[in-house]
């Protein structure tokens, strides 16, 4: 395996009518459906506005949506039409039927991420954890890209639209003695199984190359979580990151799975890993990390598992030969942006459909590693890991993988299950992919107010 050269980033950020967006698949539309009628034609009016200040200062409560990064991005308030749905493709379908009923005035042509959205939040496995993904349209969008901001209102053709304005800011609550639920002995069982996989994967007549093992964590607080709170903080301190909010699930997330702006399609692939600490030389770091044989194969899978995917549904498709290091606050990852120019009926959707599971969140081959993932991980992933993201009704959109996040327990609105993972290989030392789980944990906890000797750390 050839070592590479230490480049270190730390990340650099990357008008539509009505249109059918890409071909039904599947088994058309079974999905329940909140909101207007199938036939509901729709009115949308996107108005230019000043500046808005913060965008997260407009989340009104849980049921809000937001999508952020680099002070840029959209909230989404109310809901239109909602969707639950069985998998990415049902849910582009879904949309693509609603899109096409769309009738949309902009002031802000060309704005990226402007006008009426689908923000949608996917299972990792549908197959283990069924009802749960979610397609949502909102009512009102505040949107900003750049120097440009707007304001979306969707409403039924047949009803008088609200009023063009701006909503009233919102101040959230901090969330109220933390309380991890991460005991020693959890942590050693995660290790004991993360061992015997090893075992496992050293076997020469196993097939499997890499497997991709999550672990569950509870924080309970002493109120129901304001989860804008939560959303403020990752924003602010991973302002690199898609910071998202959608239907109880929030975190923020440092992989791109697909981008799909005017035809040019991007997925950012982060395979590889090691953890920051206070004081740490970063060019000391990203120098091990980029001569580790473990974390350069994990990362050749999961590249090779994106491009493969792509391939059927882009052309002029550009793969890095080499990684390069992605600097984040709490860990440094080897990461490649893959670049092609999609098909003209290959949605952002379809495309997030077709590369979902990537190796990097399941494992190598594909379909074993998530027969492993169900017969050995214990945990009911729920949509961490799942594609989460927005679609507009030209079938751009954005759609990152669901990491560092957590999801709110419905039936219990002041816990909440964070999430981490990490690629097993053959090589994979137990205590080292344990302490792996702990960096990726550090941003849900940080921002839940969870000092770091009560997570382990």
């Amino acid at each position: 395996m050839p070592k590479i050269g230490v480049c270190v980033r730390r990340e650099e950020g990357a008008s539509r009518g009505s249109v059918r967006i890409g071909r039904p698949v599947g088994r058309g539309y079974p999905a329940r459906v909140t909101g207007r009628g199938d036939d509901t034609r729709w009115r949308a009016r996107t108005v230019a506005i000043d500046d808005p200040g913060p965008l997260a200062d407009y989340l009104a409560g849980p049921d809000s949506i937001a999508w952020l990064r680099r002070g840029e991005g959209v909230v989404g308030l109310g809901v239109a039409a909602s969707a639950s749905v069985s998998s990415l493709d049902e849910g582009n379908a879904w949309w693509s039927d609603l899109a096409a009923r769309i009738d949309h005035d902009t002031e802000v042509p060309g704005a990226w991420g402007s006008g009426p959205l689908a923000f949608g939040s996917f299972a990792f496995d549908p197959a283990t954890s069924p009802d749960c993904s979610v397609v949502v349209v909102p009512r009102v969008l505040i949107g900003r890209q750049g120097s440009r901001s707007w304001l979306t209102v969707l409403h039924p053709a047949g009803e008088a639209p609200k009023a063009s304005e701006l909503p009233q800011r919102h101040t959230p609550t901090a969330p109220s003695y933390p309380v991890i639920d991460d005991s020693p002995e959890q942590q050693t069982a995660w290790a004991e199984q993360v061992a015997h996989l090893v075992r496992r994967l050293a076997d020469a007549a196993n097939p499997l190359e890499k497997v991709v093992l999550a672990r569950g964590v509870r924080v309970r607080t002493s109120a129901p979580l304001d989860t804008r709170a939560v959303v403020e903080r990752l924003a602010e301190r991973y302002p690199t990151c898609w910071t998202f909010q959608l239907d109880g699930l929030v975190g923020a997330s440092p992989e791109m799975l697909v981008r799909r702006q005017n035809g040019l399609v991007t997925s950012r692939v982060l395979a590889g890993t090691i953890r920051r600490r206070s004081g740490d030389a970063v060019e000391r770091l990203a120098s091990t990390l980029a001569q580790s044989d473990k974390d350069l194969v994990e990362h050749e899978l999961a590249v090779a598992s994106v491009a493969e995917a792509l391939a059927p549904y882009c052309h002029g498709m550009n793969v890095p030969e080499v990684p390069y290091v992605l600097e984040l606050p709490n860990v440094m990852h080897l990461a490649s942006d893959v670049t092609a120019v999609a098909d003209a009926h290959a949605s952002s959707l379809q495309l997030a459909a077709r590369l979902h599971p990537s190796a990097a969140v399941c494992g190598t081959p594909t379909t074993g590693a998530r027969a492993e993932i169900a017969a050995i991980e214990g945990l009911d992933r729920g949509r961490y890991s799942g594609p989460v993201g927005w679609i507009d009704t030209a079938g751009d959109g954005e759609w990152a993988i669901a990491l560092r996040c957590g999801q709110v327990d419905a039936a219990d609105p002041a816990a909440i299950t964070l999430y981490a993972g990490c690629g097993i290989v053959a090589a994979s030392d137990p205590a080292s992919e344990l302490a792996e789980t702990h960096a990726k944990l550090q941003p849900m906890l940080q921002a839940l107010g969870v000092t770091a000797g009560a997570a382990g750390s």
